[in-house]
């Protein structure tokens, strides 16, 4: 999966962190154990490492902030930026614990769609390729989908649909590639039933076409024509031009010439 634009990210979160005093790039302080400080202090330094892309240290100081002074204003925009800073040391597991947490103790809080927008991305960034497991996919369509469900009108929401058809088509393919390996290995039934999985379920995605164009094969092999030909008969009416459609048509032409000729 490609990286998030991590500018957009760092923008929002500056606008959290301008009450401390801007994203000016500052001096970094050496010690981020614990010393008692004033919340002000605290978040001026976690602020700093921040600005310097010391992104861990950033994250520490901003859960001493927390853990110093919990009831000061300072907490609640504390957590949120120790879930950002987390996500930007790439320490996913870690922001999607900071946002789940931001979220359960301010669930209204105006901030509560960026955390929950950090929290699907945190998951989405984990993402590899289709040959691995896709509990990670699954758990990133479900942050998504509880973005759009809960605040449809929010800035994070087009990004959120546009990443939820990405991961749909991931899914998609993981079907194809195991559909494929099943129809390669003569197992035409169990090609069939992950073929169909994908005009049921991801009719939208890129793996449509191929997925048809494959029904067709399979069909035929489980020496079912008619329901061949009406995969090749969808295929042709929605992806006329695809070159699916072209194999499917001429398979059809051999296999069911009659067929074929009526179509």
């Amino acid at each position: 999966m490609s990286k998030l634009n991590r500018a957009a990210l760092a923008v929002i979160a500056c606008a959290i962190l301008l009450p401390a005093g801007g994203c000016a790039r500052n001096q970094s302080a050496r010690d981020t154990g614990y010393i008692a400080r004033d919340v002000n202090t605290l978040y001026s330094l976690a602020k700093k490492r921040l600005d310097q892309k010391r992104y861990p240290e950033a994250a520490k100081l901003f859960d001493e902030v927390e853990r110093q002074h919990p009831y000061s204003a300072w907490a609640r925009r504390a957590q949120l930026m120790s879930a950002f800073s987390h996500y930007m040391a790439e320490n996913y597991t870690d922001s999607i614990r900071s946002g789940q947490r931001f979220l359960s103790i301010h669930p209204g809080n105006k901030d509560a769609p960026y955390a929950n927008y950090l929290i699907a991305m945190s998951y989405y960034q984990q993402i590899q390729d289709v040959t691995r497991d896709e509990a990670t996919t699954q758990q990133a369509l479900s942050a998504f989908g509880e973005l759009i469900r809960r605040y449809p009108d929010s800035r994070y929401s087009a990004d959120a649909r546009l990443k939820m058809d990405l991961l749909n088509d991931h899914l998609a393919g993981k079907e194809m590639e195991v559909g494929r390996f099943y129809e390669r290995s003569g197992k035409w039934l169990a090609a069939s039933l992950r073929f169909r999985t994908v005009v049921d379920k991801y009719q939208t995605s890129s793996h449509a076409p191929e997925a048809l164009h494959r029904l067709v094969e399979t069909y035929l092999a489980l020496g079912v024509p008619e329901e061949a030909q009406k995969s090749a008969a969808v295929l042709g009416r929605n992806y006329p031009s695809s070159e699916w459609y072209r194999r499917s048509y001429q398979l059809i032409q051999r296999k069911m010439p009659r067929a074929a000729q009526q179509g």
